[in-house]
């Protein structure tokens, strides 16, 4: 089955503009209609922006207008300080060139999820890792004076610890703290296996938390909290029926080599193939989530990456060594 009927007859959301885009191009990497794309190449990462230029695009892609930058680093998964901070320094460059703040800005970290479940608890534990200064800003050390911006955090949990909606929470303190920018941080589903952990995504449309496992709440951007929204996602799960369509794929690659079994395969009719990834996932259907054994140690180390590339682009005047220094 076509990724494309795949996503729609399962109901599958994308959470990545990187994966939305390629979907669309397609194997003739045709162009988009409305949406641009641009590659950069670091050593120890890819960085890919993808900006939906107007209504078209936004038609297109499914998604609002905007910048969309996903930054792939497969290496976060070594245990290598020397690349991770690097992943740190290029994930902060792109931050500060996307938030562009001017000097005094006050700015408030949102870490959205559920801190009881390991996948969906990167938001809480970057907020956890992150240096506040609000509370003393005034009462700072001399030699960082002028070095810092009033950061605010907070974790609100999700609707089912609180019972109230998260962009609720979040308006009722955006109108007492009145931030210029809130920086919301959240899990994301994959749509393959091999970005789960390693692609970093930020853009300047806000987010709708838990919409990539089905979850729909009310949006948290601009408009609904009349300041700034910068998004900052990392893909943790993957729906069950990608995988198990992965793996039909596979076996009909194989079955090309042979032109009796190819010619068996191409008499089943794309709902026949439907119909095996429904009793494939039975009972669960489209509600079946997967994430790898390892990832209490990945969202551990993403966390970190996270939290240590806002701190170097939101207090420009602290170095690495100063950020991890305050933060022992």
């Amino acid at each position: 089955m076509k990724k494309a009927d795949l996503f729609r007859n399962f109901n599958v959301t994308i959470d990545l503009a990187v994966e939305a885009h390629e979907l669309l191009r397609g194997d003739a990497d045709t162009e988009v209609p409305g949406v641009s794309m641009e590659e950069e190449d670091f050593e120890h990462a890819t960085v890919t922006t993808i900006k939906i230029l107007n209504e078209q695009g936004v038609q297109e892609m499914g998604r609002p207008q905007g910048t969309y930058i996903t930054i792939d680093v497969p290496e976060v998964h070594d245990n290598n300080y020397l690349i991770h901070q690097e992943i740190t320094k290029t994930l902060s460059d792109k931050l500060s060139k996307l938030m562009n703040l001017p000097e005094d800005a006050s700015i408030l970290l949102v870490g959205l999820g559920n801190w009881n479940a390991t996948p969906d608890a990167l938001g809480p534990q970057v907020i956890d890792k992150s240096l506040v200064t609000r509370h003393l800003f005034n009462y700072t050390p001399a030699e960082l004076q002028g070095k810092l911006r009033k950061v605010s955090a907070i974790a609100p949990g999700v609707l089912g610890i609180t019972g109230i909606e998260t962009a609720e929470i979040i308006r009722g303190i955006v109108e007492h703290v009145k931030p210029d920018l809130v920086i919301a941080i959240d899990a994301l589903a994959a749509g393959s296996l091999e970005r789960i952990g390693t692609s970093i995504q930020i853009s300047d449309t806000g987010i709708s938390p838990g919409a990539g496992v089905g979850n729909h709440r009310t949006g948290i951007n601009e408009e609904t909290l009349g300041c700034r929204v910068i998004a900052i996602g990392l893909p943790t799960v993957m729906n069950a029926a990608i995988i198990a369509n992965n793996c039909l794929e596979s076996l009909l690659d194989e079955l090309k080599s042979s032109p009796s079994l190819y010619r068996l395969y191409k008499e089943f009719s794309p709902k026949v193939f439907e119909q095996i990834l429904n009793k494939a996932l039975y009972p669960y259907h489209n509600n079946l989530m997967v994430t790898p054994k390892e990832i209490d140690s990945l969202i551990e180390t993403t966390a970190r990456i996270i939290a240590g590339a806002l701190g170097m682009s939101l207090h420009p005047g602290i170095s690495v060594e100063e950020y991890q220094m305050y933060m022992q």
